[in-house]
């Protein structure tokens, strides 16, 4: 019986951490994950870089295909961007096709190339649902801190810069000091 619920203590601690559509950290994980990088970028006097991503034209995949379908290209993204990340960085939803990738240790330069890795993997090929191929892009607002910043401060600059990538063509990698990288696709 203490084994059961044990194991059972031990599953309601991961779904309350855990997006169940994903499988990524929920938005209380994920802003507690940065809160908790913030600390140690400033104590050990390194960075932390995030990374606000949002699935563009996500409306044109659920009208057309179905909520199911949007569900599975969602749960394809993020499994993309896993693949992509180091082992030692988190992903977490936080809110509908918005998700933040958390890069302990990164300046700016190594935020960006690991951006750029995860906008690649994920236009690099369509989604397959149900035998249907449906393409995909991110855009993505950088922010990097050396642990001065606050947890809403380097959300907000991350957002702003998405809005930014968002508003100049989608498919890209904006920090708030303007574009990084951009790749038009036909999608």
């Amino acid at each position: 019986l203490q084994s059961e619920l044990l194991e059972a203590k031990k599953n309601l601690e991961i779904q309350s951490r855990t997006d169940p559509l994903t499988g990524v950290l929920n938005r209380r994980a994920i802003l507690t994950q940065i809160e908790n990088e913030l600390s140690r970028a400033k104590r050990d006097n390194t960075h932390i870089s995030i990374s606000m991503l949002d699935l563009d034209h996500f409306k044109k995949i659920n009208d057309p295909y179905g909520h199911l379908a949007g569900d599975a290209v969602l749960r394809e993204s993020m499994n993309r961007v896993e693949q992509a990340i180091r082992t030692y960085d988190a992903i977490g939803r936080f809110g509908g096709e918005e998700f933040i990738v958390v890069l302990p240790g990164a300046k700016q330069t190594d935020a960006l190339a690991i951006a750029e890795r995860i906008r690649l993997k994920i236009s690099d090929k369509n989604a397959n649902v149900d035998g249907i191929s449906i393409p995909f892009t991110i855009s993505q607002g950088l922010a990097t801190s050396n642990g001065k910043s606050t947890v809403d401060r380097l959300v907000a600059k991350a957002d702003e810069a998405l809005y930014r990538a968002k508003e100049n063509g989608r498919n890209q990698v904006r920090q708030p000091s303007g574009v990084v990288r951009m790749q038009q696709l036909d999608v």
